[in-house]
């Protein structure tokens, strides 16, 4: 068995003795109650044949000793799995926590297992909202196909998927417990203000809608396509992903707006990481400030005559400079098999689905 994998189990507790008198207590309580109420909601000859209650009461059979012992037992699930340990950190060869204290997830430094059960106490809805704007939509199907296989298994989700072609969205066979939802918009003639919109739509529909539907939102994009498990382990306040081609850049390498005049503006000496638009999320008040936020910079750019180099992607990395996300994902979960394979990549979660960018904008 892996080390970091474990086994559910079912452990019996009991009550300590001290506590079978308080027990003994509450059951007579209850046995009484519901005496009184007998005697006061019947009819007043009831009421007033007190030798015949009194003989009732007398009558009641009272509880055996084996049936509170059985009251005393108690289950517990547990789980059985590999002590960590503190001197021997599960991966030595690349950073696992940033220095604000948020965990930087790659593969062998969670426990699927643990996380999956806490989430399901906790009866979580997690909701992924995807754009599939134009010619955009023929990506649906592989990137819904393979949610079903990789993405939040076992737990139940919400996929919203935005589209101004709601009849060209496929039929997917879902899972129990798992929902397409299509959401109309409408499309503008360049790429680049459909991927600023993107957090506009999602600011609104958070405030509107997704508020009440679930508990959790993954914002990605729809040219991907899932190629191993995407589960609980990304949640958090609030999450984003390393770009896959700057992870191990250093921060004069990446691509921030350095225009003072626009509201994305990173200074030259400031930035901790660059993150990619393609995957970010949180809990869904989290993920509508950070998209209120972005629009409402996108929109005074725009009435400045301005556009950030990488539209809305420049305006979450602003933002997570200034709002620090509580989780980070590795570049797992937003690869390009261009890049190649490294060896830190011990897994290739969420990639980039191949394709002719000319053929498909704008189009």
């Amino acid at each position: 068995m892996d080390k970091h994998q474990g086994k559910t189990g079912v452990v019996k507790g009991y009550f300590p003795k001290s506590h079978l008198h308080v027990m003994g207590f509450s059951t007579l309580l209850c046995f009484s109650f519901g005496y009184l109420w007998y005697v006061f909601s019947g009819t007043s000859s009831k009421v007033s044949d007190t030798t015949s209650n009194t003989q009732d009461f007398h009558n009641i059979k009272k509880p055996s000793n084996h049936i509170l012992e059985d009251l005393l037992q108690i289950e517990l699930p547990r789980m059985i799995y590999t002590k960590p340990q503190i001197l021997k950190p599960p991966r030595c060869d690349v950073l696992m926590m940033t220095p604000w204290f948020a965990p930087i997830v790659w593969e062998g430094t969670y426990n699927s297992e643990i996380l999956n059960e806490q989430f399901r106490q906790r009866n979580v809805t997690v909701g992924l909202t995807v754009f599939a704007i134009k010619k955009y939509v023929v990506f649906l199907k592989t990137f819904l196909e393979t949610a079903e296989t990789y993405f939040m298994v076992g737990h139940r989700v919400n996929y919203y998927i935005f589209t101004d072609r709601p009849e060209e969205v496929p039929k997917v066979a879902l899972k129990e417990g798992r929902n397409v939802v299509v959401l109309q918009v409408q499309n503008y003639p360049r790429w680049q203000e459909i991927s600023m919109r993107r957090m506009e739509m999602l600011s609104y529909f958070s405030q509107q809608r997704f508020i009440n539907e679930v508990s959790y939102l993954v914002c990605v994009d729809v040219d991907m396509r899932f190629n191993d498990q995407v589960g609980v382990e990304i949640l958090s306040d609030l999450f984003g992903t390393l770009h896959p081609g700057f992870y191990a850049a250093e921060r004069r390498s990446f691509t921030y707006e350095r225009r003072p005049a626009s509201q994305a503006y990173v200074p030259s000496d400031e930035g901790d990481f660059y993150y990619m638009g393609s995957i970010f999320g949180g809990t869904v008040m989290e993920v509508y400030k950070l998209t209120k936020k972005c629009h409402e910079a996108i929109m005074v750019d725009k009435a400045n005559g301005i556009e950030a180099i990488w539209q809305e992607e420049s305006h979450l990395n602003k933002y997570f400079l200034y709002h620090k996300p509580t989780k980070i994902l590795s570049p797992e979960y937003m690869w390009d098999d261009n890049l190649g394979r490294p060896e830190i990549l011990k897994k290739r979660r969420f990639l980039a689905v191949p394709k002719n960018h000319a053929a498909i904008r704008n189009k």
